[in-house]
């Protein structure tokens, strides 16, 4: 689907979208980076190396916490990226915004954003947090079989869903699956294990 970023576009600018203003939490962004191969879009994950503060090991999407030098979010999103993967900001076009995300273990609230970025675009992984590149069809987030769900006891009292995407011997859990979880709800509509 050529059109698919317009799309993506026009669907994430016709909703409201949730911010969480907490101020008990730190703020981080992330960037969703879509490509498209052939005849098949990809969202590009990272995964992260043993020797980050946070997340160690977890597939998670490019991105960070907010620096003091950041102008906001999506600044914060594309520094990271570029930081992480060597993408430059001017080569990704933003499609919009999502609901922001808490991180249940590590105490972030999380802006993720969407763009594309070129294909094929030469990465300059930074060895020190990324440990491997990978990318993901699109079509895996649509695929209710892909999708696992848990409840788990967050506080007493509160439980919550804990969502697990499978693509081979990978497992994108956490915050990361919650943003492709609502990013896939905001686009294509509800998908049920």
């Amino acid at each position: 689907m050529d059109d698919l970023p317009d799309v993506i576009q026009q669907r994430l600018a016709s909703r409201q979208r949730s911010i969480i203003n907490d101020p008990r939490q730190r703020r981080a962004a992330v960037l969703l980076p879509l490509y498209r191969d052939g005849d098949e879009t990809y969202a590009l994950f990272t995964k992260r190396t043993e020797a980050v503060e946070h997340h160690k090991g977890q597939i998670s999407l490019p991105g960070g916490a907010e620096d003091k030098g950041d102008s906001g979010p999506l600044d914060t999103a594309l520094r990271e990226t570029e930081e992480e993967l060597g993408v430059p900001r001017d080569q990704i076009r933003i499609l919009g915004a999502l609901d922001d995300v808490y991180t249940v273990v590590s105490g972030f609230v999380i802006t993720p954003f969407v763009g594309v970025i070129p294909h094929p675009v030469p990465l300059r992984v930074n060895p020190d947090e990324i440990a491997d590149v990978l990318s993901v069809p699109l079509s895996t987030f649509r695929d209710p079989t892909k999708l696992r769900i848990e409840e788990r006891d967050r506080a007493p009292g509160e439980r919550i869903q804990v969502y697990f995407y499978y693509h081979g011997r990978h497992e994108i859990w956490g915050a990361t699956a919650r943003i492709m979880k609502g990013f896939i709800e905001a686009v294509f509509g509800t998908v049920q294990p």
